[in-house]
């Protein structure tokens, strides 16, 4: 039996997924604090890694989602750097 790995877009994508829920594991352990610039950085970059992922192989509904994800995460980075 064989394993092939998932095409490179998806692997990205994955990634991209496993930084949002790591991001938001870690604030529902309390362990980062959601003003901390560390949680909009995890969910900017997954949102990024997603986006990456959807240019080969659109998908509408989530496209919108992660350019909404990816503002707001850098409106918080803003925010974090004006503290």
């Amino acid at each position: 039996m064989t394993f092939d790995l998932p095409p490179s877009p998806d692997l990205i994508g994955l990634l991209g997924v496993g930084m949002i829920l790591l991001t938001y594991a870690l604030l529902t352990l309390e362990k980062i604090d959601p003003r901390d610039w560390r949680y909009s950085a995890g969910n900017g970059l997954g949102a990024l890694l997603i986006l990456i992922s959807l240019f080969y192989s659109f998908n509408l509904a989530s496209f919108v989602i992660e350019i909404a994800w990816l503002g707001i995460s850098l409106f918080g980075l803003w925010k974090a750097r004006r503290r």
